[in-house]
């Protein structure tokens, strides 16, 4: 056979070659800006490679992106990695001391920005002293800003014509990284996840499956994950693999502006973390629109409640799609399947072929019944970590599975459904509570938007339970029903001790609610002010 290196040159050469006139869309406040086909959007990335070459990058340089999901930021995705050099993507909400501390980490040479983040520079390029210089996306370069403590700036448009020249991809081994993205960091320190070729291709192929993702060449994709968060959950590979048009949002994920999008670019299938989708929700019933494109939408970044998912089918028409998976398994690890009517009760879904999951005790003995128990889990796969960026030792067990760090059962049919964080459990008294069952309880409430329960300290029983909630826009009601709703439900000693109805919940940058700053809030006092009831 052939010999056939897995490299991701190959997926944007595919759909130049064999889609060309499918299109990638790039909006602003909901309304497109740029519209390129992707045999156009092929040559531009080659031309961006030569000049990211004539600028003396090599293989395994890395190039950093503070930018949204634009044209610009896609086409540096394939100029630096069909290159051979790997794209770092930053989180541009994070402060310029953490992204500082994740360049230097990096030792990234050039730094990609978006034109409406071209001031955080003057604070962000002192602390960086790897950068030699910087590209500014979506816009042109303001004429007054060509150096910056030193360091050259020129637009993306530029670079390209100055230098750009076509290059032949690909002349690396499959195995050579091609991303690097920093976990969350929601419960520790971030850490450095690198992806190969060879694992960002088997996990494309992954999660295009019928029981994946089931993309094709007829669906128009919405991409409302950053595609700073573990590469938007490998949508800026599945879609040209397959042929897909896509539609890139930029940096507004507000529902007026999403809800313009589905509509004037007959969107099919959109994926994104649970709090867009509430702002999408709450502005059609504000405005009676509706989105019929709209087939389905892929959900992932935490467990969607409930009652969420049941008003998501409502109001908008589509199927809701769950996954669970994380930045170190680049990230699907399972997915439901629009294959099979929707459960009562929805699960995460499956593991696709490439995945295996197994779980264990709190010691890291491999549980010897698999099905109906709860347990630690750990993953298995080829796009799956093996140890983290600049770490010595593997991350991987005897076995070469990773530890998650998540409680999880898997139902007689093979579903995985996820019992909570093994760092949220709450022990008190000596024995375990674990807040995912209540939060589960709480987000069947169709007045909840989001919910969580975090551990206070205390001093007779080491840590006691508080129910945080955020009701949906415009709804009120007793906090004391949510005790209730609980009571028969969980032990009474799993009561939580008060709750706290908060207007907006804390979200880390990635959409997941901020556990981690809710504690600390709640032991500052900050949240002393939103006790609405205790028992």
């Amino acid at each position: 056979m052939q010999q056939y290196p897995l490299t991701l040159d190959k997926f944007i050469d595919h759909a130049a070659k064999w889609h060309g006139a499918s299109t990638v869309v790039t909006a602003s406040r909901g309304t497109v800006q740029r519209r390129v086909g992707y045999a156009e959007l092929r040559a531009r990335s080659n031309r961006l490679s030569g000049a990211l070459t004539a600028l003396g990058l090599g293989l395994g340089d890395r190039v950093g992106t503070l930018a949204w999901n634009t044209q610009h930021h896609l086409e540096l995705y394939y100029a630096t990695m069909s290159a051979g050099l790997v794209c770092h993507t930053l989180n541009p909400r994070l402060t310029p001391a953490h992204l500082s501390a994740m360049i230097n980490e990096a030792a990234d040479r050039v730094l990609a920005i978006a034109a409406n983040l071209v001031s955080m520079l003057p604070e962000l390029l002192p602390l960086c002293p790897t950068i030699e210089r910087v590209l500014v996306l979506d816009e042109a370069v303001d004429p007054s800003i060509a150096c910056i403590c030193g360091v050259p700036i020129e637009g993306l448009e530029a670079l390209i014509e100055a230098r750009g020249k076509t290059v032949q991809w690909g002349q690396f081994d499959e195995t050579s990284a091609a991303g690097l993205c920093f976990t969350s960091g929601t419960t520790g320190k971030p850490k450095g996840v690198v992806f190969s070729h060879r694992s960002n291709y088997l996990h494309t192929l992954m999660s295009i499956q019928p029981d994946a993702y089931c993309l094709s060449a007829k669906d128009t994709i919405l991409v409302a994950i950053p595609m700073f968060h573990a590469n938007a959950w490998g949508l800026p590979f599945s879609a040209p693999a397959v042929g897909a048009s896509l539609v890139l949002p930029g940096r507004d994920l507000d529902g007026a502006s999403l809800a313009s999008l589905i509509r004037s670019e007959n969107v099919t299938i959109a994926g994104g973390v649970q709090t867009v989708w509430i702002g999408l929700l709450d502005h059609l019933d504000a405005t009676g629109e509706d989105v019929p494109s709209l087939e389905r939408v892929i959900i992932g970044g935490s467990k969607c409640p409930d009652a969420l998912m049941r008003r998501m089918e409502d109001r908008l028409g589509a199927r809701v799609q769950t996954t669970w998976g994380m930045t170190e398994m680049s990230p699907l690890g399972t997915v439901d399947s629009i294959q099979f009517p929707p459960a009562s009760e929805r699960s995460s879904g499956r593991p696709p072929i490439g995945v295996d999951l197994k779980l264990t005790d709190a010691d890291g003995a491999t549980l010897a019944r698999q099905r109906g128990v709860i347990g630690h889990l750990k993953v298995k796969g080829p796009s799956i970590i093996d140890r983290y960026f600049n770490a010595a030792e593997s991350a991987l067990d005897a076995e070469g599975y990773f530890d998650t760090g998540d409680l999880a059962t898997i139902d007689e049919g093979g579903a995985l459904t996820i019992c909570g964080r093994s760092k949220d459990l709450i022990k008190s008294g000596g024995e375990w509570i674990n807040p995912a069952e209540m939060e589960a309880i709480i987000g069947r409430d169709p007045r909840v938007g989001q919910v969580a329960v975090i551990g206070k300290p205390h001093p007779k029983w080491g840590e006691r339970p508080v129910l945080v909630v955020e009701l949906r826009q415009g709804e009120t009601g007793d906090a004391r029903a949510f005790f209730d709703a609980l009571r028969g439900k969980v032990a009474d000693w799993w009561l939580p001790d008060e709750i706290v109805q908060l207007p907006a919940m804390p979200l880390a940058a990635t959409g997941k609610i901020d556990k981690v700053r809710l504690r600390a809030d709640y032991e500052t006092g900050e949240l002393d002010r939103y006790v609405a009831t205790r028992p």
